[in-house]
């Protein structure tokens, strides 16, 4: 599904596209709870994941650097229960019509990792079936 030619999302999206191209773990799901794309993987896979983060989402928060990020990323952090000091929040690079963050979320039992992803601003809620188009999590 393509959004209205020009759309300011279409630099995000296609990000997105090229991170899910890349992306190690090819399955996708739709986690309604927090209105999200989820992956989990292998920590086997943990190096190469990380790497491939960085094609859609340039900007990493720990816990002891969430005080410096935007505004949006600790409200997201806060929305979604906080961060522990294993986890990360990964984010885009902001714009007027929102950003596209990642939750890193290790599972604590040294066996797997979930990375959800996500969408924030009014401007890409309103894509949000092109955005799950793009990682197959439409069910």
């Amino acid at each position: 599904m393509q959004g209205r030619p020009g759309s300011p999302s279409d630099g995000l999206f296609a990000a997105l596209s090229r991170f899910r191209q890349a992306w190690p773990k090819r399955g996708w799901s739709w986690d309604s709870r927090l209105s999200c794309v989820a992956s989990s993987f292998g920590v086997d896979l943990a190096a190469e994941a990380r790497q491939t983060t960085k094609i859609a989402f340039p900007n990493e928060f720990t816990q002891a650097t969430l005080r410096n990020a935007p505004p949006l990323v600790r409200e997201i952090a806060e929305q979604t229960g906080g961060i522990r000091p294993d986890q990360l929040i990964l984010a885009s690079e902001p714009a007027l019509l929102g950003f596209a963050y990642g939750l890193w979320w290790p599972w604590g039992d040294d066996t797997t990792i979930s990375l959800r992803i996500g969408v924030s601003g009014r401007a890409l809620n309103a894509e949000l079936m092109r955005f799950r188009e793009i990682f197959g999590a439409l069910d």
